[in-house]
């Protein structure tokens, strides 16, 4: 647009307006979005920055274990605190990853400073969901092997920290093998996996969780599914462990 073309139309634009003046109208100056602009960006930055910060400290505040455990079939008893918590817990269960990640360092604090007693019941009710079918049972064998290996705890922590999703094939007996390795497994470990030595009680244990009433929700059974002394909680109390801790003092 020329300066004789651009003259025009502000004189144009002065014309109108002095006319709505008269006319008792008044003209709302034109907006400058530039602030607003600016302060969405600052937000949006303010958002990344916050969720990189608890990312952050979530890895970093991870809780070291240091309770003990021992195995009876596919039950893993850990701790020996006052207050007795069950488990059913299936290694490639979503939930089971998501429920782990929500309170995992919460358990472990409390297993570590002798306020609980959990029973880990490995399950396998997800055999279905890989292809081939089998990776929650040979994750939950390896999990069962490596309480003698003497790894359990943390190795209970990798096998959700790396979780294959369903559909998958799962991950392999040789990946399975090599995060023992990783752990500082002792014994027979790679033997105990790749001869699925603890299939069977997994099986039974599965079996005999999925067939109990007082772990079904609408005649379902599922997991995670969590029980303090007996009685099946309600896992949208996010405030359950505290409840239970308090009440069995």
């Amino acid at each position: 647009m020329g300066g004789a073309q651009r003259g025009d139309k502000k004189r144009r634009q002065a014309e109108a307006a002095r006319r709505l003046a008269a006319a008792g109208i008044s003209v709302p100056p034109k907006r400058n979005r530039t602030p607003l602009i600016v302060v969405a960006v600052v937000l949006v930055v303010a958002v990344i920055i916050g969720v990189t910060v608890l990312l952050n400290n979530r890895s970093s505040t991870s809780v070291t274990p240091t309770y003990t455990a021992t195995a009876s079939g596919a039950v893993v008893t850990a701790g020996n605190g006052p207050v007795t918590i069950d488990t059913y817990e299936d290694f490639l269960c979503p939930q089971c990853e998501r429920f782990e990640e929500r309170y995992g360092n919460d358990i472990v604090t409390a297993l570590n400073n002798g306020q609980i007693t959990v029973r880990f019941h490995t399950i396998a009710i997800l055999d279905p969901s890989t292809t081939p079918p089998g990776y929650s049972t040979r994750a939950a064998n390896a999990a069962l092997c490596a309480v003698p290996a003497g790894i359990y705890p943390a190795y209970r922590e990798k096998l959700f920290a790396e979780q294959p999703r369903e559909g998958s094939s799962g991950l392999t007996n040789q990946q399975l093998i090599d995060f023992g390795t990783q752990l500082g497994a002792t014994g027979d470990f790679a033997a105990c996996v790749n001869n699925g030595t603890n299939s069977a009680a997994v099986t039974t244990e599965t079996n005999t969780a999925a067939a109990d009433p007082a772990l079904q929700t609408n005649g379902q059974f599922g997991t995670p599914t969590v029980a303090v002394k007996g009685a099946k909680i309600d896992l949208n109390n996010t405030n359950w462990l505290k409840d239970a801790i308090a009440a069995g003092h």
